[in-house]
């Protein structure tokens, strides 16, 4: 087995990485002396993947909308009844899964018996069971979930802004699907999802702690059959404008307050790793130099009441889509709307401040190296930047490296005001 090691000198951190028979890549981030172990098993699998070629099939196929969701809840049970949940309880694990957009992740912690844990792991993830008994039952259960879903004001007013963001990309559809379209999930549509993205040059395999690469890979020889590798999966190329949908959109559900999102539409995509990781750090400086707690424009909301501390702003970076969202509850959205549209109409002219953007850059250079003092943060930053194609180890370089002019690039690219949306969910009772 031939293993690459990578050194950061300056962080003092390493990984190492190998590739298995199978496609599957493995990478060890060692922590020696840490009691702590995390793992986490991800296949590039989520909600936006609904249309997509099998190999060895010539036409795309398309299945129901919330599969991938579908699929992560059914894999815990086991032909015997009983449920990896179970088995990991018996070793004293933390586990859980989740399925974003264009992912789906397995995982557990724990502060012993690490190896018989990833035993489970890569023993369940290898080992589906869809029966159409288990697969009826779960109907219920989900369709319970979006029913929940459907009246949670957070949910929709993210939700309604993606909505009001995208024409086409199915970003805009819930992760969970509807009650309608699980309906027409089975056991056979099950298996061929899973057989298809499941297969293990399409999932990544990352572990941290005090481990030992030779032996993670035993079990990995243990568990993964070499003759799954299918490659990587044709999958539907969705062509979305720039413009956005509609400017505002809102719903009315019981909340005390309006809840507000302010979204932009990312379209740039056809990135290499390289750039794809300087855009979403080129993103994270701009959402704290001009919305961040240390902004003359959050002072300014704040102090005039249009903002409290619920304020906050993240960005969505991914190959096949992309959103930045600004958001909170505020008694005046509509104010906060047009203020934060004055104020990137005023940076689009001049540039972001030099001294803003210095203090943005350690600020986030500080959150970047404490990634490493967490299993878990490391973990489930590091799976998605292995997705993206970039060396985790390599950010705080690029970061370094990120120049002015680069970063107000891209706030004149992504941070249009001319194509921004307003979501908001009012009280009910309100006009």
């Amino acid at each position: 087995m031939e293993m690459n090691r990578y050194y950061q000198e300056q962080l003092q951190e390493e990984m190492q990485c190998a590739v298995h028979p199978s496609g599957l890549r493995v990478y060890v981030f060692p922590k020696k002396g840490f009691q702590k172990y995390y793992a986490i098993y991800g296949t590039e699998y989520g909600s936006i993947d609904s249309v997509f070629q099998v190999p060895g099939e010539d036409a795309m196929i398309k299945v129901p909308d919330g599969i991938a969701h579908y699929l992560e809840h059914k894999m815990f049970e086991e032909e015997d009844g009983g449920d990896a949940f179970q088995r990991f309880a018996l070793t004293g694990a933390n586990s859980n899964a989740f399925t974003s957009f264009d992912m789906t992740a397995y995982l557990f912690s724990c502060t012993d018996r690490f190896y018989e844990n990833l035993d489970i792991l890569l023993d369940f993830v290898n080992c589906p069971c869809f029966t159409e008994e288990n697969v009826a039952k779960e109907q219920g259960i989900i369709g319970q979930e979006i029913k929940m879903y459907e009246d949670d004001p957070e949910w929709r007013v993210f939700f309604n802004t993606l909505t009001a963001l995208f024409h086409n990309n199915p970003v805009k559809i819930d992760i969970a699907g509807t009650v309608e379209s699980i309906a027409q999930i089975t056991p056979e549509l099950l298996y061929r999802c899973y057989h298809t993205f499941y297969n293990p040059a399409n999932m990544v395999l990352v572990l941290v702690g005090d481990v030992d690469m030779e032996t993670a890979m035993s079990y990995v020889d243990k568990h993964v059959d070499a003759s799954r590798n299918l490659g990587q999966i044709p999958r539907e190329e969705v062509v979305e404008p720039r413009e956005r949908v509609q400017e505002r959109i809102s719903q009315k559900l019981v909340v005390s307050q309006p809840l507000f999102r302010i979204g932009f539409k990312d379209c740039n995509m056809d990135l290499d790793a390289e750039a794809m990781m300087k855009k979403e750090l080129a993103t994270e400086v701009i959402l704290d130099a001009v919305f961040g707690r240390c902004s003359d424009l959050y002072h300014q909301l704040y102090e005039s009441g249009f903002i409290d501390s619920t304020f906050d702003a993240e960005a969505d970076l991914s190959k096949r889509y992309g959103f930045s969202l600004l958001g909170g509850e505020s008694k005046d959205p509509e104010a906060v709307y047009a203020k934060i549209k004055e104020r990137l109409a005023e940076l689009m002219e001049t540039g972001i401040p030099a001294e803003d953007i210095a203090r943005s850059k350690k600020k986030l250079k500080s959150s970047h190296i404490r990634i490493f003092n967490s299993v878990e943060r490391m973990g489930n930053t590091f799976i998605r930047q292995i997705f993206s194609g970039y060396n985790p180890l390599s950010a705080g370089d690029a970061l370094n490296a990120l120049t002015e002019q680069e970063i107000n690039d891209r706030l004149r690219e992504h941070f249009a005001v001319d194509n921004c949306v307003l979501s908001v969910v009012y009280p009910m009772d309100e006009e």
